[in-house]
């Protein structure tokens, strides 16, 4: 039953952003004012680390401006893993995540994103390894450090609402994250 609720508020959640996205809009978007080309960027995370811990995670994103303030996309998440201290610690996750972002200031957002990622867990009471999925709801704000003509660097802060310690993805409830958009 909490799972439903909170399931239902994020709808509600980014049902507010698309209505608020309109209602504050500096100037509105139509279909022949802007092309939609013009309106979508690309982007996303890659990070590696190698060593005792290798680590490298591509996750790439698409987005579309649907007023000057509100826009959304999807992303997509692929990770590699192997940690050289434990037996049986290596793996790869991957999934997807649909987000909604609304400039609360030109450079300042606020973010809701819902994310699902397949990942292996240990199982105690098998005593074995088996994958799972995980979902999130995150709920936060950034900051857009632009360079060139449509370019920048986002620097996130999201928490996720649903976060169960058992049998989340995230060792924490919060996430930061560093990307980058064209």
């Amino acid at each position: 039953m909490s799972s439903l609720r909170n399931s239902l508020a994020a709808v509600a959640l980014l049902g507010l952003f698309f209505v608020s996205g309109q209602a504050f809009a500096q100037r509105e978007i139509h279909s022949d004012s802007i092309p939609f080309k013009d309106r979508l960027y690309f982007g996303g995370n890659l990070g590696l680390q190698f060593g005792t811990v290798t680590m490298v995670d591509v996750s790439p994103l698409v987005g579309v401006m649907i007023t000057p303030r509100l826009s959304g996309g999807v992303g997509a998440t692929f990770q590699y893993y192997d940690d050289n201290r434990f037996q049986g610690s290596e793996g790869t996750s991957y999934g997807g995540r649909l987000f909604g972002r609304y400039n609360v200031l030109p450079n300042i957002f606020a973010q809701a994103e819902y994310e699902s990622i397949n990942w292996e867990t240990y199982d105690y009471f098998v005593e074995d390894f088996r994958r799972t999925w995980s979902n999130a709801l995150f709920l936060g704000a950034g900051y857009f450090a632009p360079f060139g003509k449509r370019g920048g660097a986002n620097f996130t802060f999201l928490y996720n609402v649903l976060y169960d310690r058992e049998n989340s993805y995230y060792a924490e409830p919060y996430v930061i994250r560093v990307g980058f958009v064209l």
